[in-house]
């Protein structure tokens, strides 16, 4: 008897021994069934499994019926006529698992060894490089039958090798051994004196040359950038020469401005159809049915609910989420535009659907206009009056464009007066200072000192690498206090937000040095990712700084816009993450595709279906 739940099967165990007896046991999560088989511990039954399984199956088809329309606890008190096919079962599985009988061993007779002759079995190691000589002449003979023609000496040698090869029978095994020998110093002493006969014109082409491309530069003066450009010195980068309409694509372009982001919507021609279409009368329905059909999802004069709402904010919560929106952010503007329209009383002719657009365009655009507006010319010129640099830090992860932005932000801030100091605090990233390096040069040869009274108008700070990123800043900014610069825009390496170690250096640098503004570059392509690095940056900024009011993220710079088309989600996502305003979009690869959020551009593009 056994007493106490039934184990469960785990694992593959379903095996239960008590004392002399074991069980093994097969449940039946669907019926709720338990199959199990008990015998002597002493004995090994190959064959339980299989009766167990073959009991399972039969049982469980044979009363499926029942077992469906009264359920297992239903037949408890029931009778089960299945003693019949039990001892089927038991009988069939016994006789699958009797030992078969041993095959009988073959006799020498039978076997293929008493088949060679004595004589085969002593020549056997004279001929086996006979047969692979044949053999591999056949082979080449197949492959490629020119060669044969074109080294007749070589065909030659060979027959000579088969024909020694047939007199090796009468030979004695120590005079083959012998003749072997021979063959082999022969051979090897041939291949010494061609050894010894190099080429007279291998000697003469010793060390490497360098390659020369077909489409590039011979002069390899012109190719050398190793001597770096060391704190801000106007002579280590000399100004390069190259095409100007390259970099700045845009003739006609005006000087420093910032132009807005520009996008044509079709919303208001369809906005104009919706209002339209109710005052005309159909003329293919007529009559009332006409009429009605036409009046058909109008409010008139009848307070929202959220059952009237609800189909319409599903529709433009999935449509945020297909242009780029976070999901959790789409949810979000989605219940507070129906909390502010519920119980609104709607005038005649207003579709819900089209009160519930409006309402969710308002909402987007008081979120990329945040109360708080950065104006970087206006803050570069106070800087100016109290005689000390203006500090811009940028920060953000791998790959989303710190550095060129940063190059076109220069340009601007030149192209508006301004002096700018590049300070290289990238010590990680391969080629990092080098890129700055270059921006450097060609920015120079764009706005060079003979336009801007013999003033350098953009210099690079940088110590190498391998440095500490909060001293090179700090260094950087002291310089420009000294040397009379008006802007300082610091780069700094990029890093992912779960970086803990990394994240600290940037606290690190941002609040030893305590710059004027710290933007956030993220790129315009990530979804719900914005949020997680918009959160985590400003998260790692509070928890890491020394200061009892920590320094945040002040202002977005928004790059690869130009890549996304009409999905430009990310904007929503990351000003709606953190209050805080989009300052710069970066649009394109020259220095003049830098523009300033148009609020409703964005909002049109959102909308469009």
């Amino acid at each position: 008897i056994l007493t106490g739940p039934l184990p469960q099967e785990r694992g593959g165990n379903n095996s239960f021994t008590h004392e002399a007896l074991t069980l093994k046991y097969k449940l039946d999560n669907q019926f709720e069934l338990v199959f199990v088989v008990g015998f002597q511990k002493i004995l090994t039954l190959t064959y339980v499994d299989k009766l167990i399984d073959d009991v399972h199956k039969e049982f469980r088809d044979k009363y499926r019926n029942e077992f469906q329309q009264k359920g297992a606890l239903g037949l408890l008190n029931g009778t089960f006529d299945f003693k019949d096919d039990f001892m089927r079962l038991l009988r069939d599985a016994e006789e699958s698992s009797k030992v078969r009988a041993p095959t009988v061993m073959k006799t020498f007779e039978q076997s293929l060894k008493s088949q060679k002759t004595v004589k085969c079995m002593i020549e056997t190691r004279g001929e086996k490089p006979k047969e692979k000589v044949k053999n591999k002449k056949s082979k080449g003979s197949k492959k490629d039958g020119t060669e044969a023609v074109a080294a007749p000496s070589k065909a030659s040698a060979g027959d000579k090798q088969l024909s020694a090869a047939g007199d090796k029978e009468e030979l004695t095994k120590d005079e083959i051994l012998q003749k072997n020998r021979e063959e082999f110093f022969r051979r090897h002493m041939k291949a010494g004196e061609k050894s010894r006969s190099p080429k007279p014109d291998a000697q003469k082409e010793k060390g490497k040359k360098p390659r020369v491309w077909d489409l590039g530069n011979s002069n390899a003066k012109v190719l050398d950038y190793s001597n770096s450009a060391t704190n801000g010195s106007a002579e280590a980068c000399p100004v390069e020469e190259f095409d100007p309409d390259v970099a700045l694509g845009d003739k006609n372009r005006e000087p420093g401005r910032l132009y807005d982001l520009e996008y044509e919507s079709d919303d208001e021609a369809e906005e104009e159809k919706v209002v339209q279409n109710p005052s005309k009368p159909s003329v293919k329905k007529g009559g009332l049915g006409g009429m009605f059909g036409m009046l058909k999802g109008l409010v008139g004069s009848k307070s929202l609910t959220r059952e009237d709402m609800d189909p319409v904010l599903e529709k433009m919560k999935d449509h945020l989420i297909a242009k780029n929106v976070a999901a959790e952010i789409a949810v979000q503007l989605c219940e507070s535009v129906a909390k502010k329209l519920e119980g609104k009383v709607m005038g005649t002719f207003t579709t819900v659907t089209s009160t519930v657009k409006q309402a969710l365009q308002e909402a987007l655009v008081q979120i990329l206009q945040p109360q708080r507006r950065v104006d970087v010319l206006r803050d570069v010129m106070d800087a100016q009056r109290h005689r000390r640099p203006y500090v811009v830090t940028f920060c953000g992860v791998n790959g989303v464009g710190k550095s060129t932005n940063l190059a076109k932000i220069s340009f601007w801030l030149i192209e508006n007066g301004f002096s700018v100091l590049i300070a290289a605090c990238d010590t990680f990233r391969a080629g990092a200072v080098e890129q700055l390096r270059t921006h450097t040069r060609r920015l120079n040869a764009l706005h060079p000192p003979e336009s801007h009274g013999g003033r350098t108008m953009v210099q690079l700070y940088e110590k190498g690498y391998g440095k500490d990123a909060a001293g090179i800043a700090m260094e950087a900014i002291s310089y420009a206090r000294n040397q009379g610069f008006d802007v300082v825009l610091v780069d700094t390496a990029g890093r992912m937000q779960d970086n803990a170690p990394l994240m600290t250096a940037l606290a690190k640098l941002i609040a030893v040095n305590a710059p004027d503004l710290v933007l956030f570059v993220g790129e315009a392509l990530v979804g719900n990712e914005a949020v997680d690095q918009l959160v985590k940056f400003n998260k790692a900024l509070a928890d890491h700084s020394m200061a009892q009011t920590p320094r945040l993220i002040d202002g977005i710079v928004l790059t690869k816009f130009d890549t996304i088309d009409d999905k430009v989600g990310a904007a929503i996502s990351m000003t709606y993450i953190t209050s805080k305003p989009i300052v710069f979009v970066g649009t394109g690869q020259t220095y003049c595709d830098l523009r300033s959020l148009n609020a409703k551009a964005v909002v049109a593009a959102l909308m469009k279906a």
